[in-house]
């Protein structure tokens, strides 16, 4: 699939329509190799389980007002259930932490049918398929764009506060909004733990916030605790003006 054109049209309808086109995308010859060679071969544990092994699409609502957006799939997490963030010990991590933050119903994510439900909050990523390594090329950064473009564009009505997770889904998201005719402060604001920098398009506004990734080699290190993501969690909410249990 060839990339869209980046600029304030989308193209795409809606979310459930991105979605569906992008769980079909065959685009990185390379992570489709790797995402469907996973999927066959399965990790012990999951042997009598069926992987989704297809790009995994971002999960919440459509009028959401804070974004999370992270890097990519695991290979036995979202790629294995189908969902962002789910089934793995980063999911674990995250969800609990948006628990304690009031923006989720349930401090677990395991399958696409354990009834959680993110409030006024969605979850992204730059690229959709899982990297070998978890770590994808440019090119492959590159190529996926066109999805985050739609996305966030999708999102923008209602959207106040994004967080990302790592650097790469810092510079990322970024260099979207830029594309997408935000103001991008110059020179491009640095990413660390409590970073914040603020875009503005016309009279919209919206705080972007940077977080360690919640990958286990920066939780297991105690880099990344759940206290530090809780703090990041409740700074982007009240940014975007959610009030937890409203």
């Amino acid at each position: 699939m060839g990339t869209r054109r980046h600029s304030r049209d989308p193209g795409f309808r809606d979310l459930a329509e991105l979605d569906a086109l992008l769980i079909d995308c065959r685009a990185c010859p390379r992570l489709v190799e790797w995402r469907e060679q996973v999927a066959r071969e399965k990790r012990r544990a999951f042997a009598d389980q069926e992987y989704w092994g297809r790009p995994v699409p971002g999960i919440g609502p459509a009028d959401a007002r804070l974004l999370i957006v992270g890097l990519a799939p695991a290979a036995h997490g979202g790629n294995r259930t189908g969902r962002m963030f789910t089934g793995d010990q980063s999911g674990d991590f995250l969800f609990s932490a948006m628990y304690l933050a009031g923006l989720v119903s349930q401090p677990h994510s395991v399958s696409m049918d354990d009834g959680l439900e993110l409030f006024d909050t969605r979850i992204t990523a730059p690229v959709h398929c899982a990297p070998p390594q978890n770590k994808p090329t440019v090119e492959e950064r590159d190529r996926c764009s066109h999805w985050l473009h739609g996305e966030l564009e999708l999102l923008a009505p209602t959207a106040r506060s994004v967080i990302t997770l790592g650097a790469f889904g810092w510079q990322s998201t970024l260099r979207t909004f830029g594309a997408l005719g935000w103001t991008v402060p110059r020179p491009a604001p640095k990413f660390g733990h409590g970073a914040s920098t603020i875009l503005t398009r016309g009279d919209a506004v919206l705080e972007v916030f940077g977080c360690y990734h919640v990958s286990q080699h920066n939780t297991f290190t105690g880099r990344l605790t759940v206290e530090m993501l809780v703090d990041v969690l409740k700074a982007a909410a009240e940014s975007a003006g959610i009030v937890p249990g409203e």
